[in-house]
């Protein structure tokens, strides 16, 4: 189970934030985020614990836990591809799509809940009071 850790102390170290969450079971990996400009943490951090039941055992005594003068925010991490923890992909081997214009309106024919299909809609013409 991945588990994203937040509110980090700048200073804290992989190992000490691996040996905080082993207390807790078996930790498969941890990592900090580090920026690419400073080489300094980002205050977020993630650790892998293969076994559900000891990850969130970890996340339940670790959330709200100070450390290094920080109070850490610790949870499950959600499923997503678009985070800091997304694998690169690289240009050549995506290859490239037309992805068309949307207008709004839902692909194809529109179907009534009983799987009778509707017709066109009619445009709407909207009139001023006088």
């Amino acid at each position: 189970m991945k588990i994203l850790i937040r509110n980090l102390s700048r200073d804290i170290t992989q190992p000490e934030l691996m040996a905080l969450f082993a207390e807790h079971g078996r930790v498969q990996s941890c990592t900090i985020v580090m920026d690419a400009v400073t080489g300094g943490s980002k205050g977020f951090g993630f650790a892998n614990m293969p076994v559900p039941h000891e990850a969130k055992a970890a996340i339940r005594a670790l959330n709200n836990h100070e450390l290094k003068g920080s109070r850490m925010r610790v949870k499950k991490a959600e499923a997503s591809q678009s985070g800091a923890d997304a694998a690169p992909v690289e240009e050549s081997a995506a290859p490239e799509i037309a992805v068309p214009e949307t207008t709004g309106k839902p692909a194809g024919p529109r179907i009534k809940k009983n799987g009778i299909p509707l017709g066109p809609r009619k445009s709407r013409v909207f009139r001023k009071k006088s």
